[in-house]
């Protein structure tokens, strides 16, 4: 069997520890290379497997990709070839949930403006007017997409009093009585919170889900937060507001054209920028790690995996190949 590990990025810390531990264990049971004859790719969020990609993979079963969301793989043309791919969940929800609130916090307190403005010797005396933000407790939170991760985000509002609203395809009971939460439209969330945390997954339908006209709904006090994926925004409608001042700040670790960053947002003060760290702790990374490789080798082993996406291959079994 043969294991491809796609690195998209040169960082120094690129050849994680954790999948090193995991593919040795992989090697004793298992050959690990790349070669035409693939059965089995492990992937990162960056590596994108397109339609023209299979055809070169003839006897390719089984993609596991290391995250929860797989807008970079092309599911539809998996499934129709045989392929079944797998995903993360539940094991970077925590992770992300918190680096929203870091996000939503820092937008609202100015965190990351305040670093800037100490670390270039501007910082003379404590004054009255000086960096003045926006509270964040009795406020009202719009969680946008109340899944696993959304939910995370507003259970963490209840230690700030805030209410909390919801948007989602069906009502979400045990949701609302753990929190109080109600379900209303993307144009009544907009209207009525006072901080936006975005958390739907990237789709054709999702895609610039919030652009001009969905800014134009929101409080000039409020903050848009975004660490889902980037096209769900529009940027350059999100940079022409907050340069405006038609609303108060940003929080993103998302971008649409990621790693590049919109240039209307780099000279900007009221945007919180991070570089896509959502789930990027040490313990968070070894369990995504984990658990792609625990579905890769249940598939190579004859065994439903524990996170299919695309189950309805294991219910047709593989088309003959062409």
């Amino acid at each position: 069997m043969t294991i491809p590990v796609y690195r998209p990025y040169p960082f120094r810390d690129a050849v994680d520890p954790a999948l090193v531990r995991g593919l040795k264990r992989l090697r004793v049971r298992f050959e690990t290379r790349l070669h035409p004859r693939t059965e089995a790719m492990v992937v990162l969020l960056q590596t994108k497997v397109t339609a023209d990609l299979l055809p070169t993979l003839p006897r390719l079963r089984v993609i596991a990709n290391v995250a929860v969301g797989y807008d970079n793989v092309d599911v539809p043309a998996c499934t129709t070839r045989g392929i079944l791919l797998t995903n993360t969940p539940d094991v970077l929800t925590d992770a992300t949930a918190d680096i929203a609130w870091a996000l939503l916090l820092a937008a609202a307190r100015r965190v990351t403006e305040g670093d800037r403005f100490v670390r270039a010797g501007k910082f003379k005396r404590w004054e009255w007017t000086l960096m003045r933000g926006v509270d964040v407790h009795g406020k009202t939170l719009g969680i946008v997409g109340a899944g696993r991760i959304g939910q995370a985000v507003a259970r963490r509002a209840r230690g700030f009093s805030m209410r909390i609203l919801y948007t989602a395809r069906a009502r979400k009971p045990g949701f609302e009585r753990e929190t109080d939460a109600r379900r209303v439209d993307l144009k009544g969330l907009l209207r009525e919170s006072d901080f936006v945390s975005i958390h739907v997954p990237l789709s054709p339908e999702t895609r610039h889900l919030v652009g001009a006209k969905e800014l134009a709904l929101m409080k000039r006090t409020a903050v848009l937060v975004n660490t889902a994926r980037g096209p769900i925004v529009d940027e350059a409608a999100l940079a022409r507001v907050l340069r405006s001042g038609r609303l108060f700040a940003a929080g993103l670790d998302v971008y649409e054209k990621e790693p590049e960053v919109h240039a209307g947002l780099l000279g900007l003060e009221n945007v919180a920028l991070l570089p896509h760290v959502g789930s990027a702790t040490d313990e968070t990374r070894r369990r995504m790690y984990e658990t792609a490789l625990r579905n890769l080798v249940a598939v190579l082993e004859g065994r439903r995996p524990p996170n299919p996406v695309n189950a309805q291959v294991l219910v047709d079994g593989p088309p003959r190949r062409r």
